[in-house]
């Protein structure tokens, strides 16, 4: 949610992949509808849940993205 303006990396997905920090499957799945998934994506009914939007969009000074 930050928008960078630019992220530099050097190491690519495939090459965490090739260590065993394969992350490919979460990032197929976000892609899908929920429905779709094959790992639940749950939302919790949290009360209070929406505070820290609340502080930022109270605080002083903040820069709107």
């Amino acid at each position: 949610w930050a928008r960078p303006d630019r992220v530099v990396f050097a190491a690519t997905r495939a090459d965490a992949a090739a260590a065993g920090f394969d992350d490919a499957l979460i990032y197929q799945e976000l892609a899908l509808s929920p429905v779709e998934r094959t790992i639940p994506f749950e939302q919790l009914d949290l009360p209070g849940a929406g505070v820290p939007f609340d502080g930022w969009r109270e605080a002083e000074g903040r820069v709107d993205y």
